[in-house]
């Protein structure tokens, strides 16, 4: 074997390990982490998730701003050295500590604006979750550039059993909306100790930036889209919070939790892997290309049915695993669930354009999506409250998607019917697969809840699979292939 096709081949195992490491232990947590937010969202209010969403809505603007997108610049840079790292660690320590002190100093006028006074205590005291920024995010560079997602995969494990424990102890001692402050809390910390100590980043930081221009630079490009992209994400929380009650927007964004399960817990981990691969084989255009489309068909014949299915028995689905005083936010997770499809689609360009040097065009996506979303919120919410606000989703994001991809996709090198066809076949199968369910639900009705919803999700996944066997083999023997190092 030569050294040329070695490379490759390495490369290759090395990103296939890393799958199976972060997905898989991604699983497992989030298994855990469901089991744990399930029975505490049976046990909380909607109005005590409401008031959290409202607090969440400061947190992921300032999370915007934490710094990772540096981590990111040192990843994509194959040159950087120590000197950079430490670098890296002094600018996360600067930026992370002025982000507690100016949510500290802005939660009164955060409560005063949602009308919620409880809502500047708990942001204070969130505060205290910047502080674990600069050794998370300095532990995820060195073992990203290495490519070594077992360790993380560990790390990630442990700190989500920790965070799980935390929530059952708050909500069963009566915490109340605390829990949901404790347990990001206690999950943060330990991640952030976990990952410094595998990594064995122990170092001092460093706080002469002046040669730090070319990372400064690519995170801040990259900084500007995600404060864009939370414009884009966030609206929805401003502007249903001022017209919503607190119960109201509980419903709402509980149902958002749930639809977007896939695209939040699933896709990230996967997208990190994606990032660091794509930086390896960035000066190999067809590399990039083949690759990001294999994890198209990838993710999208796992996305597809598992949306779709949730749109199909949205009802029993809530009823089973909230409760009955949840399900009003059924009909919210149809067609939230709809639309999810198209998001899972869109969060996958970013990785490969950035790591081919282009963060601008993730940015401009985010510009656009920044200023669409707010305006189709705006009018959902006018004429139909939380629901106007889900059916936004559904309008919207088919249309972002569509531009997003126009954007990137010569940048990554590809044509929009190399993309179709990778994202048609799991559409065809997902879509038998729901009308299927949804015949079966009318005649079920009145099964018992268990069973209704497992005879609903057996013949969904006997459907969908069958549908893949006879009219897109290939899409099967690409996963087996894969399981299989082939």
């Amino acid at each position: 074997m030569t050294a040329a096709t070695a490379q490759p081949d390495n490369l290759r195992d090395q990103v296939r390990k890393a799958v199976i490491w972060r997905s898989g232990t991604q699983i497992a947590s989030q298994l855990i982490a469901w089991a744990s937010t399930f029975l505490v969202i049976r046990i909380l209010s909607p109005s005590d998730y409401g008031l959290y969403a409202m607090t969440g809505v400061v947190l992921v603007l300032l999370g915007l701003l934490n710094g990772y997108s540096f981590a990111n610049a040192v990843i994509q840079d194959r040159s950087a050295g120590k000197e950079q790292l430490r670098q890296l660690f002094g600018l996360l320590i600067v930026v992370n500590s002025t982000l507690a002190l100016a949510q500290v100093l802005t939660a009164p006028l955060v409560a005063a604006y949602f009308h919620q006074p409880q809502v500047a205590d708990l942001l204070r005291v969130q505060a205290l979750i910047y502080l674990t920024n600069p050794f998370l995010s300095l532990g995820y560079a060195v073992l990203a550039r290495e490519m070594d997602f077992r360790k993380q995969a560990q790390v990630n494990m442990a700190s989500a059993v920790i965070g799980a424990l935390v929530a059952l102890a708050g909500a069963l001692g009566g915490l109340g909306v605390w829990t949901l402050v404790a347990a990001p809390l206690a999950t943060f910390a330990s991640r952030a100790f976990g990952m410094v100590a595998v990594a064995r980043a122990w170092m001092w930081p460093s706080f002469d930036f002046r040669s730090a221009r070319s990372m400064a630079t690519y995170g801040g490009v990259v900084m500007a889209g995600q404060i864009f992209w939370f414009i884009q994400a966030q609206a929805d929380i401003v502007i249903a919070g001022r017209v919503l009650s607190a119960g109201e927007l509980g419903y709402y964004t509980t149902a958002l939790f749930l639809a977007q399960l896939f695209v939040n817990k699933v896709v990230p981990p996967l997208n990190e892997v994606a990032f660091s691969a794509y930086a390896r084989i960035q000066d190999d255009p067809t590399a990039v290309a083949q690759g990001f489309l294999k994890s198209v068909r990838i993710v999208m014949l796992l996305a597809i049915p598992f949306c779709l299915g949730l749109a199909a028995v949205s009802g029993p689905a809530v009823e089973l695993m909230l409760g009955p005083k949840w399900l009003p936010a059924a009909p919210l997770v149809t067609l939230l669930a709809l639309a999810m499809p198209f998001m899972t689609l869109h969060v996958m360009f970013a990785p490969a354009t950035n790591a081919l040097g282009q963060p601008n065009l993730g940015t401009r996506t985010s510009v656009l999506g920044s200023v669409l979303m707010p305006i189709v919120f705006v009018i959902g919410v006018t004429l139909d409250g939380a629901r106007g606000i889900a059916l936004a989703w559904l309008v919207a994001y088919p249309l972002l998607t569509a531009i997003s991809a126009h954007w990137s996709l010569p940048a990554i090198g590809l044509k929009k019917r190399e993309l179709a066809a990778a994202v048609l076949p799991p559409v065809l199968a997902g879509a038998a697969m729901a009308l299927a369910v949804v015949a079966l639900d009318a005649v079920l009705a009145h099964y018992t809840l268990w069973l209704r919803l497992a005879l609903l999700v057996a013949t969904g996944g006997a459907v969908y699979g069958l549908w893949l066997a006879c009219f897109a083999r290939d899409r099967v023997s690409e996963v087996i292939g894969l399981m299989r190092r082939n």
